[in-house]
């Protein structure tokens, strides 16, 4: 599906509009890409301390199934659920394997974790070869002057914001989330009152690895799905989830707003390797300002509150 609204405006008017469109979807997108990396990371490492360096191979692991599955004659909906939940239960086995054994030993996760994205990655070299076919884009696009915009990626932002909402919820109004933050802040005392703090490690991060396979599941549409796929992902969700700091819930969307802005004014002006350049320039600059990151600046603002 195609449709063009350049013959209702003057030709002035146009041309600024396109500008500013073209920024905003770059804008938007950039948003998406940083806060769907990071979901799964900023719940696995934010809160939970183990730095996940497998986090872009649950990402690969989501696009692969989803890919399968659709080519295998699923709707695109039901196969990125399939993705999603395939990354789920390898997080779930790979949390009752080795995770569990490595937490409050960060050194230690980082080693595993590396270990476990070399298995994956070359595994899947082996299994599916360098790539698979990928899939069409769904909902066409829709053009703005001289510039074709897709429609699928136009809602990427959407969906980043109905997830951050999401968990949101499920960690500040459910019990789960009560017990979790309970956990994550003070495991001993947790224990101690009775929750169970292995099942509630568990399931954190279950919940962290299918959001990362969730991830891959949205974005397998508009990629091609190669073993490799996960680096393209895993440093821009530490880099989103560092400068979030402490508080993920509360630092994730201000820092992918603020970091895809300077990418996105950068790249537009300079193209997206100096884009890319400025995106860790402003991490390194955010970190040495606020060592605490944007979510305990937001906290001291506001008296620790």
């Amino acid at each position: 599906m195609r449709w063009s609204i350049a013959h209702f405006l003057p030709h002035a008017q146009m041309t600024f509009l396109v500008e500013a469109y073209a920024f905003f979807y770059q804008l938007a997108d950039s948003f998406a890409f940083l806060v769907l990396c990071g979901l799964g990371l900023a719940i696995i490492f934010g809160m939970m301390g183990v730095i996940n360096l497998a986090h872009g191979e649950f990402i690969m692991c989501g696009a692969y199934v989803t890919v399968l599955s659709a080519r295998a004659g699923l709707p695109l909906p039901f196969a990125m659920l399939c993705g999603t939940l395939a990354a789920g239960l390898v997080g779930l086995i790979l949390e009752f394997l080795i995770i569990r054994r490595l937490y409050h030993r960060l050194f230690d996760s980082i080693v595993a974790t590396w270990a476990l994205s070399l298995i994956a990655t070359q595994g899947m070299l082996i299994v599916a070869g360098p790539s698979i076919e990928g899939l069409k884009t769904p909902f066409g696009s829709f053009e703005l002057g001289e510039y074709s915009f897709s429609v699928y990626r136009a809602l990427l932002p959407l969906i980043a914001l109905l997830l951050l909402g999401a968990l949101y919820w499920l960690f500040v109004r459910t019990r789960f989330g009560i017990y979790s933050r309970a956990t994550i802040q003070d495991a001993d005392m947790a224990r101690a009152l009775g929750a169970n703090t292995r099942r509630i490690y568990s399931q954190t991060f279950t919940l962290g690895a299918a959001l990362a396979g969730l991830t891959g599941a949205l974005y397998a549409p508009t990629i091609t799905a190669v073993p490799t796929m996960g680096q393209a992902f895993i440093v821009q969700s530490f880099v989103t989830v560092v400068v979030s700091g402490a508080d993920v819930m509360l630092g994730l969307a201000p820092s992918a707003a603020v970091l895809a802005f300077i990418q996105s004014l950068l790249a537009k002006s300079y193209g997206q390797l100096i884009g890319q350049i400025g995106l860790l320039m402003t991490v390194i600059i955010v970190v040495r300002v606020l060592p605490k990151g944007i979510s305990g600046w937001v906290l001291q603002r506001n008296g620790g509150r």
